[in-house]
């Protein structure tokens, strides 16, 4: 059954996930992770098995004690370097660390990009309790990365490239439009 990787992948980032709480610090974290795989299935319309897995288990190896040859052992090669690709070095200083990433995610497969794009999206939508500086990080953080997402989508992602960025310029706006 294909659609059993996904089923597997949610309980795994549900177990690896959960003591953590989002920045709210009340909203339980594996949430975010169970609504980028519903953004990437629902509102970008991508129903690959292997994709949705990635989007379940983007923040496993970054944020939990789950290395990556528990993804490759439980998920395969193929999903597992999609979420390593997602996955900063946090050992690296945040600069390095970032300008790693970026070039890794620019580099990456469409499928790791569509699966960024998902997770800029849900952070987009879920920075409502941030204060304005919170949400100017925010946007600041999706330009770049959906920057670096840009090149190399196939036309099936450049329509959720763009849902990206329709959502970012709206949380951008409300910034303009708030008291400084």
């Amino acid at each position: 059954m294909p659609d059993a990787i996904v089923f597997e992948a949610a309980a795994f980032a549900a177990r690896a996930h959960k003591h953590q709480l989002r920045k709210d610090r009340d909203t339980p974290y594996v949430s975010h992770v169970f609504r980028v795989c519903l953004v990437v299935r629902h509102v970008f319309g991508f129903d690959e098995p292997e994709m949705l897995a990635a989007a379940l288990l983007h923040d496993t190896i970054e944020d939990t004690a789950t290395d990556c040859d528990d993804i490759v052992e439980r998920f395969g090669p193929v999903v597992a370097g999609w979420v390593a690709a997602l996955t900063k070095d946090m050992r690296l200083p945040h600069e390095e660390r970032e300008a790693e990433y970026v070039a890794a995610l620019a580099a990456a497969p469409w499928q790791v990009k569509v699966c960024k794009m998902g997770d800029v999206y849900d952070n987009l939508n879920d920075c409502a309790h941030l204060s304005a500086a919170g949400k100017r990080r925010t946007c600041s953080k999706s330009r770049t990365y959906l920057d670096a997402v840009a090149d190399g989508l196939p036309e099936k992602a450049q329509a959720a490239f763009g849902l990206c960025e329709k959502k970012l310029a709206e949380v951008e706006a409300g910034l303009d439009a708030s008291p400084a």
